[in-house]
């Protein structure tokens, strides 16, 4: 029904499965065996706890300015006929669940943090290097006759980037902290927020 979601979902799924084998080797080159590496996934007292380290996390701060400064100018520079009439009810939950669930987690789990240089850091470049793109795509629109096929554009080839791009980064910061919220939180944004999207440019055909 939405090929490009589909594509995006594949992604996502690339992603995390970089993420496991980027633990395993991690796993491995810290002297684990591969008969207690789900152990150590699991045991809090070791390097990883998938449910999060509680802490304010200033890395995780920066990424939301990153992402609602532009939004907030949005509200004054909205596209021509933009309507969020007739929006799927179902895609408009997630992508308000997954809101919540992103801002808190971005905010109280100190794991997003920068604590020194490790193989995991890459992670965290890259999550800042899809906020880095999500900024210039915004640059782009502000400077265009913000009509709404600049609204619902790509960038880099990447669909309704200003839906995707973000969703991405906050999916590799959580592979970089390791906090599974952060991921489930992802996921479910994206499906709401990236469907919306999606929908609009369907019925608008653009």
């Amino acid at each position: 029904m939405f090929p490009p979601f589909i594509r995006f979902l594949s992604i996502l799924r690339f992603v995390q499965f970089l993420g496991y084998m980027s633990f395993t080797l991690k796993v491995k080159y810290e002297g684990f065996s591969p008969s207690n590496r789900m152990g150590c996934f699991f045991n809090m007292k070791k390097a990883v706890r998938p449910m999060g380290h509680l802490g304010f996390s200033y890395v995780g701060l920066i990424f939301l300015l990153m992402l609602f400064i532009p939004n907030i100018l949005w509200a004054k520079n909205k596209p021509e006929g933009y309507s969020p009439d007739g929006e799927n009810k179902v895609l408009l939950a997630f992508e308000r669940a997954g809101e919540i669930l992103a801002t808190a987690s971005a905010l109280i789990f100190d794991d997003f943090n920068f604590h020194g240089w490790t193989t995991w850091t890459w992670w965290l470049i890259l999550a800042f290097a899809f906020m880095v793109m999500y900024i210039l795509w915004w640059v782009r629109y502000f400077r265009s006759k913000k009509e709404l096929q600049d609204f619902y554009s790509g960038f880099l080839g990447i669909p309704v980037a200003g839906a995707a791009l973000p969703v991405i980064a906050f999916f590799l910061l959580g592979i970089y902290g390791k906090v599974i919220w952060m991921l489930a939180a992802a996921v479910i944004l994206g499906m709401g927020h990236i469907g919306i999207h999606l929908q609009h440019k369907r019925e608008l055909n653009i």
